[in-house]
């Protein structure tokens, strides 16, 4: 078995490599799918949010205002406090994913992405815990992928994912730019990875850089 973490800032095109390698054959979790499912109405990290922030970021159908909490998050200094609620729930989620995945399939490569593998171990770094279940995030994978590009390719490749008709291109811009510059750049996170990919070019040469990493994990689980 294998256990690979996939990261990459805001518009790396880490999805589209999660995509190309469930397609050869991994098992892939979105660490960003299981945390909205957690911010559900009804789940223990709901509530915890709730307690923690105030009711004012429940909106009116009972649902978390998630742009409030974003505006919380990075713009009025919250973003740990929110990530210290959700990440140990997300990462116990994933570790009851991968025994699963393992008690079916011991040769399994089991990846899960997740774009803030190094940004939660700093975090909890600095928030002075040396020895829980976020400080040692990193250690718990057998393999790290970083997926790369320029921060104005990820830039233009968010701002056109959310606004494919242009409106709300210059907003949606910013809030990129506010949101890598909190993430940890890529060459610190390539010092520290296992495999790097770069999509900077075409669909066509990810893919064979993909096919390439796919050969290589297959080989060490096996």
């Amino acid at each position: 078995m294998l256990r690979v973490g996939l990261t990459g800032s805001l518009g790396s095109g880490k999805s589209t490599v999660a995509a190309m390698l469930r397609a050869l054959g991994a098992e892939v979790i979105e660490a960003d799918e299981l945390g909205r499912a957690m911010m559900e109405p009804g789940q223990p990290v709901f509530a915890e949010i709730v307690a923690h922030f105030g009711p004012e970021v429940v909106t009116a159908d009972g649902r978390l205002n998630r742009a409030m909490l974003a505006d919380l998050a990075f713009k009025s200094g919250h973003l740990q406090d929110l990530n210290a609620i959700v990440h140990p729930a997300v990462i116990a989620a994933q570790k009851r994913w991968m025994d699963e995945v393992f008690a079916r399939n011991p040769a399994a490569v089991a990846v899960i992405e997740s774009a803030l593998i190094f940004e939660v171990e700093r975090d909890a770094r600095q928030r002075g815990e040396l020895e829980t279940v976020l400080a040692d995030w990193r250690r718990r994978m057998d393999r790290v992928v970083v997926v790369t590009a320029s921060d104005e390719l990820k830039i233009v490749r968010y701002a056109t994912r959310v606004c494919p008709d242009g409106v709300g291109r210059e907003a949606a811009e910013a809030q990129a730019r506010q949101r890598v510059a909190h993430q940890i750049p890529d060459a610190e996170k390539a010092a520290k990875a296992d495999y790097v990919i770069d999509n900077s070019l075409d669909k066509e040469a990810l893919q064979t850089r993909v096919n390439t990493l796919w050969q290589r994990l297959q080989a060490q689980s096996n």
